[in-house]
């Protein structure tokens, strides 16, 4: 295709049209130039240098800057949403700035010779500054273009100038260059010729400047559509790859998938090939219908928006939408908490709506660009083109799903779904023509259709039959298809979390989730997953499960408890699919208990056998079982792709094997009693060469407790441990026995010593000192008076420590357990919170409870994670005279929640009320006073 003729000429310096203030307000270009004019003469008059003119011109530009920025600023603050008049109006006031310092250099500071040529170089503005759309702190890049070979005296006039604008703070980019140079540059460096692209004179040889724009436009761009074109959507692709999913909750505005760059990019192919000096001149071009153009202009004004205020608030050029930035942006754009919703998750979802609207201008865009030829087929696809078998009322163009006769597809509404079953099948993706005649007629999506038995067939269809539903369920929530047919979702597309466990929007979530089972299915996980994958190869009720994910997260986002207001919605909905009475009814159940075996397995002791006849007694039968452990296993995998570890694995595989025993053999036979007179035998077996008296003596020094607490692994451990200490008779004696457990992505921790109040904090101090970050914590004294206590620890990776960390480990532990070193003091300087961690609010909340187990009474503390907290905690439970058995702690990004094993100093639980109270107090004020210091 040959470039239109009709291409931008060079604009003069950006002026009046459509800024945030009137001009004068911002900088009175005239009355600047005239204070500099007179400054510099009345020093040239005196006989001063130039070095004394640049010290009294440099204020005023100083003082003309400043003040343009904050009553930019303060505009914009006023109107927040008034992003392409905040753009234009950095873009003018800059302008005013460049073209002073040049006429400062040239005329004052380096001045030609008198037979020198003046105008003989041409300032052009290049880049996004050339555009005409720049942040507050958005770089200016600048063109020095000459006629031939740049003289001594022009290089003299471009350093002084510079020097004037690197003095003022800004970040220029610069080159000077011949027009030859330009055509040659350009030629080899995409970079290069994009940027030249969006050319426009500010002040010099304008003349000079047309003439490279026209050979540009002629002699370069003419031809090379399709070269330019491939490689912006290279770069595109490298780009995407680089940043992550769309819905990464810590989006980059301007690089990441859906943000500025992804527009920009559209603009520069359509400015390339049609010569346009607008997005509006793409609508008569037929490139956009004029509601996509809207939706264009609707999304980038709200993206520069987000830029210009994320730069605002920090005072310099950031472009990743920080947690932390984000509730300042919701704050700046006039966001206010609504519905039991912060305004920084309403501002989220917003952004990633946006996002999505420019991935669907995006795709509209290279259809229209593979109709005309200029976007090439991938290269295997153009060796193996050979089309695949469509169904009637089908086509395929250029290996896409298209319709054939849009009137009739129209006829018959189920065609909508039937489209992305056909997708499927074929494997082939959906052309963006028929995307956008089923997004122009989502209306037709109506109660009648939804409560359509055939309807309802296809839809089911889409995720029980191909083995890969994520790919229609992705598209057709992206076309709002799946929201049309399901208006329950609504609510929960693009919505985000504000917290830093989530990495996906909810529906990008709920998607992720069902993927993680069709994964599963096809025998993907059998490695990281082999209980769920055998549960499933057994045979479920896969209706039921498939539901039961697309419902689990329906409700959140409301003020009421999701997993409550989830079922009540999947009791509508599941019918609805299809789905009879026992099925809806199980559905019903999962998505109200889909949170119950992932806060049993990692909120509580799943060792302790009440925890398991009380987790046994919810779910009521091995059917439940399988279906939620399965639903588990996917919901903390969708999550976020590290996420998931061995750890958790280790706990849900434990706690299933150990219900399905207890529904299936009888809870009565799962007893403390029992487990140890099994856990004895495991012992003698894995000892066989000690002597009887040394197994009796271990086997009854310590108290059933410990005996179902740990596996034998660890008994021998610790069997070893107790023998070498009473051969040492020391009493100061410590064995430390440090095990990286990879089957559970966690170093095992064991210690003994001779008991004395207080070693369960200290030991959490020394781990806390060497920053470790611990997930399971167990401590037992013996009749003979030593106490074993396991600590399962992580690095700050989430993994075990690698072997050669060990011993500074352990010497780090021996130090603080030996009192050299206080880790209340030494922890101080330690527990400080990263700032983009400090946006994260979560309210404490302590509560007691006396059912979950025989003999402790569990404290739960639901807190705001951050180093030491663990240690704060049990010194304090210490210093109350609390008796801490067992510590489970699970973490939830910035979220932590300690639940600790207890009892008081007698050996009972604590039913009073009043020492409830004062319990909480002290754990409240503990986590108070270490919140303040994380925050300094």
């Amino acid at each position: 295709m040959v470039a239109s003729s009709t291409g931008p000429s060079p604009a003069t310096v950006a002026g009046p049209p459509a800024l945030i203030l009137p001009t004068d307000e911002i900088v009175d270009g005239e009355a600047l130039r005239a204070a500099i004019r007179a400054a510099a003469a009345a020093i040239q008059t005196r006989g001063g240098d130039d070095t004394e003119i640049r010290a009294a011109v440099l204020p005023l530009l100083r003082t003309a800057m400043k003040d343009g920025r904050a009553a930019i600023a303060a505009a914009f603050t006023a109107r927040p949403r008034a992003a392409g008049e905040m753009g234009r109006s950095y873009t003018y006031l800059t302008d005013t700035l460049v073209t002073a310092a040049l006429e400062i250099a040239r005329t004052w500071i380096a001045p030609l010779p008198p037979r020198a040529k003046k105008d003989a170089l041409a300032l052009i503005a290049v880049g996004g500054y050339g555009r005409g759309e720049m942040a507050p702190f958005s770089d200016v890049d600048l063109l020095f273009l000459t006629k031939g070979r740049i003289t001594p005296a022009d290089e003299a006039v471009i350093e002084a100038m510079l020097y004037l604008l690197w003095d003022l703070k800004m970040k220029v980019g610069h080159s000077s260059r011949t027009i030859r140079d330009c055509m040659k540059l350009g030629a080899e460096d995409f970079t290069i010729r994009t940027a030249m692209l969006e050319m426009r004179f500010l002040t010099g040889n304008q003349a000079l400047a047309e003439e490279l724009e026209e050979k540009l436009r002629t002699n370069l761009f003419a031809g090379t559509e399709r070269e330019f074109t491939e490689a912006k959507l290279e770069e595109r692709d490298a780009r995407h790859q680089r940043q992550g999913e769309r819905y990464m909750v810590e989006p980059n505005v301007k690089e990441g998938k859906g943000g500025l760059r992804d527009l920009q990019s559209l603009y520069w192919i359509a400015k390339y090939i049609h010569g346009v000096r607008a997005a509006a001149e793409l609508v008569p071009l037929g490139v956009f219908r004029r509601e996509e153009y809207e939706t264009f202009v609707k999304a980038e004004k709200f993206l520069w928006a987000v830029r210009g205020h994320m730069h605002l608030a920090a005072g310099r050029a950031v472009e990743q939408l920080t947690f932390d930035m984000q509730v300042e942006v919701a704050a700046r754009m006039g966001y206010t908490d609504l519905r039991g919703r912060r305004a920084v998750e309403i501002f989220m979802q917003d952004y990633f709506r946006q996002a999505t609207a420019v991935g669907d201008l995006t795709r509209i865009f290279l259809a229209k660009l593979e109709g005309e030829n200029v976007k090439q087929q991938p290269l295997l696809e153009r060796f193996f083109n050979r089309p695949p078998q469509v169904k009637d009322g089908y086509v395929v163009i250029h290996n896409r799903l298209g319709i054939a006769d849009p009137d009739k597809f129209l006829n018959d509404k189920l065609n909508i779904l039937r489209l992305f079953e056909e997708g499927l099948r074929t494997g082939m993706l959906i052309h963006p023509d028929a995307m956008r005649l089923v997004t122009a007629n989502l209306h037709l999506i109506d109660n009648a259709m939804r409560n359509d038995p055939e309807a309802q067939k296809i839809f089911l269809g889409l995720l029980l039959k191909h083995g890969n539903p994520e790919r229609a369920l992705r598209r057709m929530n992206e076309l709002g298809v799946l929201s049309a047919f399901i208006p329950e979702f609504e609510p929960i597309v693009a919505m985000m979390q504000f917290n830093m466990y989530h990495s996906y929007t909810v529906d990008e979530h709920t998607i992720q989730c069902i993927a993680q089972l069709a994964m599963m299915e096809k025998g993907d996980l059998v490695e990281s997953l082999p209980v769920a994958t055998e549960i499933l190869k057994d045979g479920v009720n896969r209706k039921v499960l498939y539901v039961a994910l697309l419902c689990h997260d329906i409700g959140k986002g409301r003020a009421e408890d999701h997993s409550i207001l989830g079922a009540r919605i999947a009791r509508t909905v599941a019918p609805r699919l299809g789905l009879d009475r026992e099925e809806s009814e199980t559905v019903e159940w999962l998505v109200r208990y889909h949170l119950l075996m992932s806060d049993t397995a990692q909120k509580r002791d799943i060792a302790d056998p009440r925890t398991v006849r009380d987790f046994a007694k919810m779910v009521g039968s091995v059917r439940r079982l399988d279906l939620l452990t399965v639903l588990t296993a996917c919901d903390i995998r969708g999550v976020g792709p590290n996420t998931w570890n061995n750890w958790k694995a280790a706990l849900l595989r434990a706690l299933y094997r150990q219900t399905r025993r207890a529904l299936e053999d009888g809870m009565e036979e799962f007893t403390r009693a029992n487990r140890g007179v099994e856990a004895k035998k495991a012992l003698r077996a894995a000892l066989p060469d000690w002597p009887k008296a040394d197994l009796r003596e271990e086997t009854r020094r310590h108290y059933a407790p410990y005996w179902q607490g740990l596996h034998v692994t660890a008994h021998v451990v610790f069997a070893r441990m107790l023998r070498q200490l009473a051969a040492k008779n020391d009493p100061s004696a410590i064995q430390i026995h440090l095990y990286p457990d990879g089957d559970r992505d966690a170093t095992r921790a064991c210690f003994a010593m001779v008991d004395h109040p207080g070693i369960f904090a200290r030991l959490a101090g020394s781990l806390a000192l060497v920053g470790a970050n611990v997930v399971d914590a167990r401590s037992y004294t013996t009749k003979d008076g030593y106490v074993t206590a396991a600590f399962w620890i992580q690095d700050a990776t989430g993994r075990p420590y690698d072997a050669d960390r060990l011993p500074r480990l352990e010497q780090m532990m021996r130090k603080t357990l030996g009192g050299e070193v206080v880790a209340s003091r030494a922890l101080e300087p330690r527990d400080k919170l990263k700032k983009r961690e400090k946006a994260f609010k979560v309210p404490t909340n302590i509560s007691f409870n006396n059912d979950a187990s025989d003999i402790y009474t569990l404290i739960e503390v639901n807190s705001r994670d951050r180093p030491g907290l663990l240690y704060d905690l049990a010194r304090t439970l210490t210093m109350s005279n609390v008796y801490i058995a067992n510590a489970v702690i699970a973490t939830y990004g910035e979220q932590v929640v300690d639940t600790f094993y207890v009892k008081d100093m007698f050996g009972l639980k604590y039913h009073s009320r009043s020492k409830q109270r004062f319990l909480e107090a002290r754990l409240r004020e503990a986590i108070e006073e270490g919140a303040k210091r994380a925050s300094e």
